[in-house]
């Protein structure tokens, strides 16, 4: 396999993935495009090389910003704008879980801490229903709690013993 087909192959597979960490299909192509380029990306370069319109590009790399996974860099005598990513993989990994926790778990906890706190009416289904909901809130919240935690250490030693740990 040669460097276009191998890189054609990446950036195709992780925009298949990305919907796994929460993001669209040509979002996870951008950040994957410029997770391997050597230098910052234009808007233009982008557009070019994933072949997708510049309403496309523009909005998924505002989102890829929102995350805090993608930010701008600034080239001295250039009037376009330049894009660049987190090259680090645990760094990234990080970001993308801290972002999820805040959009996707914390709001579901949220709800679950609502559903369990309902008024108990005696009833067999009511009683059903706060168990059950309160069981999967606190399981949830410490889950979140120990994600927290785990992507607060910046140090690489906590995911390697973790990860040596789960296999």
């Amino acid at each position: 396999m040669i460097y276009e087909e191998a890189k054609e192959k990446f950036i195709n597979t992780w925009g298949s993935l990305g919907t796994l960490w929460g993001i669209n299909k040509a979002m996870a192509q951008i950040q994957a495009l410029l997770f391997i380029s050597t230098n910052p990306l234009s808007m233009e370069d982008i557009m070019s090389e994933l072949k997708i319109s510049r309403g496309n590009t523009s909005m998924n790399l505002r989102q890829l910003m929102d995350w805090g996974i993608v930010t701008k860099v600034l080239k001295t005598g250039e009037r376009k704008e330049f894009f660049t990513t987190e090259k680090d993989v645990q760094e990234l990994a990080r970001i993308i879980a801290k972002e999820r926790s805040r959009r996707e778990i914390r709001p579901v906890i949220k709800v679950l801490q609502e559903v369990s706190s309902i008024k108990n009416d005696g009833s067999e289904k009511t009683k059903e229903l706060i168990k059950q909901t309160k069981a999967l809130h606190d399981i949830t919240e410490d889950l979140d709690h120990v994600m927290t935690k785990l992507v607060d250490q910046k140090q690489n030693w906590v995911t390697k013993t973790v990860l040596k740990l789960l296999k």
